[in-house]
């Protein structure tokens, strides 16, 4: 191990000791400390980091300490490797600069110091230990990913000051001009950024609270619910998915015939039958995924689900039993009920299964970036993903006169809050099938 840790014999007045360092690489050493303390029995000697849970007396966590203290000690273990590989062989005043180059302070700074760490170790931090804490999905840490890009993109020198004051504005301002993104996504960055910022204000790395005033006024259309009404969904349950190479005529929107090839029908008929299942269940693909032949007993099913680990009990009618009769006998499965199929090629076959389907009616989606109102028209198959399962079955389960409590046992819904769309969706096709009575 190239670098070790351990706890000072002083003790500062809250009765914290400085985390002190032993950099070790082919025989030159290097002793510094961190610039971070704790109280000793809040230390593990074994494992050289702050006990899970604890905090010193100036309130960091131990999620904080440990992350600066695995970055270190990672970066100190690959630097070992690349001496070893190209036969370098560092003294002490070399592994001193590599400290000081490589965390930007030279290795006897104080712990007041570290507080001037900049806006991106401190989100990353707060990556480390809200993950942990939160147990972050990896779609999660993917956003704020997503998010660190964007802030560098916006001003790789920025820092908490910047963003807790006026700097909000014009970040605002370089997602909706430079990265052309939609009101709703930069809402939703907004709200990242609070998140983060209220973490900082928390721990005592920023005082100026104006952010939490910034509410940009962002025009915001209602999200149109794309959804497979019966016929279209009966249409693809029943669909023959034609052989590789086969050349399939179809006709657009505008009546114009247009030839499309078929290409892997085996993923095809796959996603199909995936698709289809969540159609008749209201599971989200994660679950579809995961589910296993032992989770299925009878004519139900009963599940931990992926995203929020509610467990919930679905009987299955007689469409999601015959979808799931025809892998009843596949060995290869390993016990699970579907073959396996990452979410990203399903919404690529899901798409050419509605096109080979004719789901290809016009339907316009209009959103603002800023004060712009664009409306985008586009055929009904490219707007389908596996998400749009679950949504089919909410729909047409509402449709049916199923009541909404009833629906939401099976989504695992736990207010009507998040059923509003759907509700509003049914009610407006149940007003459109009554006026059918004044066309006879």
């Amino acid at each position: 191990m190239a670098v070790n840790f351990y706890l000072d014999k002083r003790t500062d007045k809250k009765g914290d000791a400085p985390i002190r360092m032993s950099i070790a690489i082919k025989g030159a050493r290097y002793l510094t400390s961190t610039g971070y303390k704790i109280t000793p029995n809040k230390w593990d000697a074994v494992k050289q980091q702050v006990r899970r849970g604890a905090s010193n007396g100036s309130g960091m966590t131990w999620a904080v300490i440990n992350s600066a203290l695995a970055r270190i000690a990672e970066h100190f273990a690959t630097y070992e490797g690349e001496c070893l590989s190209n036969g370098t062989r560092p003294d002490t005043n070399t592994l001193k600069m590599e400290f000081a180059n490589a965390f930007g302070r030279s290795g006897t700074h104080t712990q007041s110091e570290s507080k001037q760490l900049g806006l991106f170790d401190y989100l990353e931090l707060f990556i480390k230990e809200m993950g942990e804490l939160n147990q972050w999905t990896v779609g999660t840490r993917q956003k704020f990913a997503a998010l660190r890009n964007h802030l560098t993109g916006f001003n790789p020198d920025v820092t908490i000051s910047d963003l807790a004051g006026d700097g909000l504005n014009d970040f605002v301002a370089y997602l909706r001009t430079e990265k052309q993104m939609k009101n709703t996504t930069i809402g939703k960055q907004l709200g990242f950024v609070k998140w983060f910022l209220n973490w900082c204000t928390a721990k005592g790395y920023n005082d100026n609270t104006a952010y939490r005033t910034f509410a940009p006024k962002l025009k915001i259309a209602p999200k149109k619910v794309v959804f497979l009404e019966w016929e279209e969904l009966m249409r693809v349950y029943h669909y023959a998915v034609p052989d590789n190479g086969v050349e399939v005529i179809l006709t657009d929107a505008d009546g114009r015939e247009y030839t499309k090839t078929v290409h892997d029908a085996a993923a095809i008929t796959k996603t199909r039958d995936i698709f289809c299942f969540c159609c008749f269940t209201s599971l989200r693909y994660s679950d579809a995924a995961n589910l296993k032949r032992a989770d299925i007993a009878g004519d139900s099913l009963t599940i931990t689900t992926v995203k929020t680990a509610d467990t919930i009990t679905i009987e299955l009618n007689k469409y999601a039993l015959s979808i799931l009769e025809r892998y009843a006998d596949r060995a290869d499965l390993n016990g699970y009920a579907f073959p396996h199929i990452t979410n990203q090629r399903m919404n690529v076959y899901l798409k050419d299964l509605c096109e080979l389907c004719g789901l290809n009616q016009p339907i316009t989606q209009t959103y603002y970036r800023g004060s712009e109102r664009i409306d985008e028209v586009s055929p009904k198959y490219e707007l389908i993903g596996t998400h749009t399962g679950r949504r089919t079955f909410i729909c047409n389960a509402l449709m049916l006169g199923i009541p909404a409590e009833i629906v939401m046992k099976w989504t695992g819904h736990s207010d009507y809050k998040a059923m509003k769309p759907y509700i509003d969706v049914t009610n407006a096709s149940k007003a459109k099938a009554m006026n059918k009575f004044n066309e006879l």
